[in-house]
């Protein structure tokens, strides 16, 4: 349960601290005056999405704190989590046995950003621990939320959480048993793909090992061999003529000129005698005879070789094959022969590494068989626990709509088959008929809508006998109905009330007439300097509602008094300021604000159908409860009964 709210800077709210109690809590004020900013600062508090005017103008941080009241679910959730369950400050001795739970968000506004922080008793938490906490501890029914009634996914997550601990812990089974599936599906299509690719590569491993061998590889340095020899057989007969010139010149010369030999055999004649006459010259003596030995030597070899070479036209034809194969095989696959050579061998090792076979795809079509086996199965577990949640819902629903005038109203939870997800293999429609005679069909297709907020707060009364959630909040869920509806609206939040504290927004005063705490919204404009004085001197309370008859403050009531069209409204600069305030509501004050609500003035005759109002209230709530609840209506509570109030304070 909500015990205490309190915001600073927050949209127009300047500083604001409100005290609920336990039951039915209303708000009412003009169109306009603040209500939802309330509203939106609790829905902050507890995670919700916050806008970029979340903060007040001029200031550059915004603050919303909430405290809760503990059950003994939400104390092992706090231990859990390792945060500390402290009492609050003058709470009863129960509430500090219980223990409270202090949600807070700041707001930081900086440079055109903001960025925000959430506290659980002084614990900083992230958005995914603030988002479970909330579910435990408020639901808020917000404005246009019947146009998501239309939605599948939220039709079938309403059905799930219906069906309560059970359902969802067989959803999470499902939802495992399909990531098991996916995963058998991948590895089975990553099998595929791997065959694939294994084929391809074998078949190019194949072409390139069988091209390579066809080339019959040997030496790496085949092709320089096959150019030097291409290059002495295509200059055949030129070779042979120099090698017979050179002949000549060293050994035998057919001219006159003396051949090489001739010129060191007469040197080496002249020697021996000259050392025969000085020893000296022997060294040279046997350089030049070592020098005539190698000339004749050379001259030998040299004639030999011309005497070999032959012009070979076919040989000359295959070693330029050789060659152009062998250029093309490094184009390929070198860029040396020595690489092709390498690339031949590396083939041969991987092309039997391929040919070893892999994972078995049968085993996998298997894996895939059984996992899928077991995801349907589950699904099937899920469906049945959706058929039996649904004949649940269906039942408890009609009979919390027939008391909202839809006596004769059908509904059906519409559950058909579909291909199995994470979230089960069942498409969640929900059926409605409103009149007699016409067919089931989509809500939103048949549903007005008054049908569709009556048909909301069915859903929410169906649900919070299932659900834990200790806080129920209402945004206008009565919009669009009038008369007996409204009534009947009144009647079933009473109840609702009756098992949790409910929080409602309404314009109508039949169901503002069955709250057991009334407060007013309004906006106000106030100087600058008193609402500088409200965050620095009054401790954070409540200034009074000045906007009574009589009143001689500054202080204007928007709602109360409209601004002359012909003068130019106040802004920043003229130091005033636009802020929303709280104010509960006596006894006497609810009867003007009833007034206000069912004829928009205080005749005396609109102020007459407000006390039967009151007076009507008061006996449904005592037929519904079994006991009187007079003082409620006929007093204003004393501070001691009073459960649920509005901080107030006077400036200091």
């Amino acid at each position: 349960m909500l015990l205490f709210l309190r915001i600073e800077n927050f949209a127009l709210v300047d500083r604001l601290e409100w005290e609920l109690g336990a039951g039915l809590t209303v708000l009412t004020g003009e169109t306009g005056a603040g209500k939802s900013i309330i509203l939106d600062a609790i829905d902050a508090v507890l995670g919700g999405k916050v806008t970029s005017r979340a903060v007040r103008t001029g200031a550059d941080r915004a603050l919303v704190e909430a405290t809760f009241r503990l059950d003994a679910d939400l104390c092992g959730w706090l231990t859990a989590q390792n945060i500390d369950t402290p009492s609050r400050d003058g709470a009863s001795a129960d509430e500090a046995k219980a223990g409270t739970l202090v949600c807070s968000r700041e707001i930081v506004a900086s440079g055109g950003s903001q960025r925000s922080r959430s506290r659980v008793n002084g614990a900083l938490v992230n958005k995914q621990q603030m988002e479970h906490l909330r579910d435990r501890l408020v639901e808020l029914t917000a404005q246009g939320q019947t146009v998501q009634l239309g939605q599948p996914g939220l039709q079938r997550d309403w059905l799930d959480s219906y069906g309560g601990e059970a359902l969802l812990k067989t959803r999470e089974q499902v939802a495992g048993a399909f990531r098991v599936y996916q995963q058998a599906v991948q590895a089975l299509e990553h099998c595929r793909r791997a065959e694939r690719e294994r084929l391809q590569q074998l078949d190019l491993f194949d072409y390139q090992l069988r091209d390579l061998n066809s080339a019959n590889l040997t030496e790496p340095d085949e092709l320089e061999q096959l150019e030097q020899e291409a290059k002495r057989l295509s200059h055949s007969v030129e070779l042979q003529q120099q090698s017979y010139l050179v002949y000549q010149t060293l050994y035998q010369s057919d001219t006159d000129a003396k051949a090489c030999v001739d010129l060191l055999g007469r040197a080496e004649k002249t020697l021996t005698d000259m050392v025969e006459i000085d020893t000296e010259l022997q060294p040279i003596l046997e350089l030049v005879t070592g020098a005539f030995a190698s000339v004749e030597e050379a001259a030998r070899e040299i004639n030999a070789y011309g005497e070999n070479i032959e012009a070979d036209p076919q040989r000359l034809s295959d070693v330029q094959d050789r060659t152009s194969e062998l250029k093309q095989v490094c184009r390929k696959y070198g860029p040396t022969l020595a690489e092709a050579i390498d690339l031949r061998d590396r083939l041969q090792t991987e092309l039997l590494e391929l040919t070893g076979g892999g994972q078995s795809a049968e085993e996998l079509e298997q894996a895939v068989k059984n996992t899928q086996q077991a995801l349907k199965t589950r699904c099937a577990e899920l469906t049945h626990l959706r058929q039996t949640a649904a004949k649940d819902l269906e039942s408890r629903l009609i009979g919390e709509l027939k008391p909202l005038a839809m006596e004769k109203v059908k509904f059906q939870v519409g559950i058909a088959a579909i291909s199995p997800t994470a979230l089960g293999a069942d498409q969640i429609t929900y059926l409605f008929s409103p009149n007699p005679g016409e067919p089931l069909q989509p809500l939103t297709e048949t549903a007005s809508g008054g049908e569709m907020s009556r048909f909301l707060l069915a859903l929410q009364a169906s649900f919070s006998q299932v659900d834990p959630v200790g806080t129920l909040v209402f945004d206008e869920i009565d919009v669009g109905v009038s008369g007996r509806v409204s009534q009947a609206i009144a009647e079933k939040l009473f109840q609702l009330s009756q098992h949790h504290q409910v929080l409602c927004v309404t314009h109508q005063p039949i169901v503002a007439a069955m709250a057991d705490h009334h407060f007013r919204v309004s906006k106000q404009i106030i100087e600058s300097s008193e609402s500088t004085d409200d965050l620095t001197s009054n401790n954070g309370a409540i200034k009074p509602d000045k906007s009574k008859r009589g009143s001689k403050s500054k202080t204007e009531t928007i709602n109360n008094t409209p601004p002359d069209p012909h003068t130019t409204p106040p802004s920043v600069t003229d130091a005033v300021r636009t802020v929303v305030r709280i104010t509960p509501l006596s006894n006497e004050d609810r009867k003007q604000e009833l007034a206000q609500l069912a004829g928009g003035q205080s005749a005396q005759e609109v102020i007459a159908f407000a006390e039967s109002l009151l007076t009507q209230a008061a006996v449904i709530r005592q037929a519904q409860t079994g006991g009187g609840d007079k003082e409620a209506i006929s007093a204003e509570p004393t501070p001691s009964s009073k459960p649920s109030r509005a901080k107030t304070a006077k400036k200091a």
